[in-house]
């Protein structure tokens, strides 16, 4: 008698872990099907669950696989959604030379000139490694020619001098900022941002006319699109490192020129880069809150 209670015994721990083991395939068959049906990449590790403040979350985030192929690659989580970023990125670049000579052909080279920017940015996470904000760009030039001496023999030769160019550029933009989290640790992300700006600026350009200075001012407007890749990189828990690379833009800009209080003409132009631009990488410092 004991032997057949213990033996019913066992059948039925026996049947309640194939119960347990066939509900739990169940269950992430279901939430497999599920996801495939709306489109997405299910992986093992999209199971894997993170705190964040009071809410429980995945550490992988379920993406759309618009390709026919799974190549294994995940989305973790970087920054979660309902969290502010409070960014600057600024530059400053200064030239200066006095009476410089290049072998005979240039001499009496005397300038200076200098550059400075200013980008605070705001953002807001939305959703989560996706966010929305605004940036605000200063952009000033100044350059001064005192004198430059060409020399290339009896048939070229010229001297300038007096010469001095200022600019000065507002901009507002909106922007659309999606990260890919590269790890677990949370530390490392590359990213891609489209931002739509509008700017307004104007430059003077001065310069000798028949022993008379003249003095162009030039106002301008201008609409851009740009896309910028980047990498983000958090060196503390809540400040962030940036770098990021203007590869594509779009852009439409109004000119207008005055000459000594005279309008001589304007001009409306507009163009697409497709190439990667040197001239245009930024490094910035964030804020998370």
């Amino acid at each position: 008698m004991a032997m057949k209670i213990t033996r019913l015994i066992f059948l039925a721990s026996v049947a309640c872990m194939a119960l347990t083991a066939t509900a739990g395939t169940q269950s992430a068959d279901s939430v497999k099907s599920r996801i495939v049906r709306k489109g997405e990449v299910y992986h093992p590790e999209m199971d894997e669950k993170v705190i964040v403040g009071n809410d429980t979350i995945n550490m992988v985030i379920p993406e759309r696989n618009f390709g026919r192929y799974d190549r294994g690659l995940f989305n973790y989580l970087f920054i979660p959604r309902k969290q502010w970023a409070f960014g600057l990125m600024a530059s400053y670049g200064e030239f200066d030379a006095k009476d410089v000579q290049v072998f005979q052909a240039l001499k009496d080279f005397d300038f200076s000139g200098k550059q400075y920017a200013i980008r605070p940015n705001v953002a807001y996470f939305f959703r989560n490694n996706q966010c929305v904000g605004l940036k605000f760009d200063y952009t000033r030039q100044e350059s001064d020619l005192g004198r430059l001496a060409v020399n290339f023999g009896d048939d070229l030769s010229f001297d300038i001098h007096d010469i001095s160019y200022y600019s000065s550029k507002y901009s507002l933009g909106v922007f659309y900022r999606n990260y890919v989290g590269l790890g677990r640790s949370k530390r490392f992300a590359i990213f891609n941002e489209a931002c739509l700006s509008f700017g307004s600026g104007s430059s003077r350009f001065k310069r000798p006319h028949d022993g008379v200075i003249r003095d162009t001012r030039t106002d301008l407007t201008e609409v851009a699109l740009n896309f910028s890749p980047g990498l983000c990189m958090f060196i503390m828990d809540y400040v962030s490192f940036n770098v990021s690379f203007g590869v594509f833009g779009l852009h439409m800009t109004n000119e207008k020129q005055i000459t000594d209080g005279v309008e001589e003409g304007s001009r409306f132009s507009s163009g697409a880069n497709f190439r990667f631009n040197l001239f245009n990488i930024n490094f910035g410092i964030g804020v998370h809150i």
